[in-house]
């Protein structure tokens, strides 16, 4: 098994067919890799839609680490790439991906929106991840499965794994950065106002590196 590819969900429906249908699409062989839904007690029609497609589905304690160590756990593939419902891999990610010399990495962000600052942003994510090898979830990580079982798998933090394992990857091994773009959805950015979640998401990232319980940030996320 060449890749097994980890989604976490809840409450997906809007986003997950067409996000199944993306991917099956890109995947030159399914007998060769597999899908993984990991579901974290979605209330609307998630777990339905996913058992319509050639895909895993398991049900798991809520919350994102959580779930995402369960499906790696269920894995048995080489690479374990770690996919968000609402982001798209590019064209030939999985050649991509086999071409890296290290042991794990993640992808250049593309944000959905149109507005110009969305270009800004992106373009900050992308220099910052390239800099500090620190990516976020919507940057789509993946790892060698031996070496992402190695690291103890996610910090079952209820916010912020991704920066976390990141920074305990990086320690191992240097990650690679593939400058093709994944497209991940600007929802939330829009929902709640462009320059209002940036600084969110400083607010937060500088009360996880000064120690803020991430219960706290979790609540603060998501009020």
């Amino acid at each position: 098994m060449q890749f097994s590819i980890i989604i976490p969900t809840y409450n997906e429906a809007a986003s997950l067919p067409h996000s199944l249908k993306d991917l099956l699409s890109s995947i030159e062989s399914l007998s060769q890799n597999e899908i993984i839904v990991c579901d974290g007690g979605s209330v609307d029609d998630t777990q339905n839609i996913a058992r319509q497609f050639p895909v895993i589905v398991l049900n798991t304690a809520k919350g994102r680490a959580l779930q995402m160590n369960a499906g790696a756990q269920q894995a048995i593939g080489d690479w374990l790439v770690f996919l968000h419902a609402d982001t798209r891999l590019p064209e030939k990610w999985m050649a991509l991906i086999t071409q890296c010399d290290g042991l794990w990495g993640r992808f250049d962000l593309h944000l959905s929106g149109r507005h110009w600052l969305f270009r800004i942003i992106e373009k900050a994510i992308n220099i910052r991840s390239r800099k500090t090898s620190v990516a976020t979830g919507d940057q789509v990580l993946f790892f060698k499965r031996e070496f992402f079982h190695s690291l103890g798998g996610f910090p079952e933090l209820p916010l912020m794994e991704d920066i976390a394992i990141s920074k305990v990857a990086r320690n191992h091994a240097a990650a690679t950065c593939i400058p093709q773009q994944v497209i991940t959805s600007s929802r939330r950015w829009e929902k709640n106002g462009i320059l209002r979640t940036v600084f969110l998401m400083w607010f937060l990232r500088l009360g996880f590196w000064l120690g803020i319980k991430p219960e706290k940030l979790h609540r603060l996320y998501y009020s």
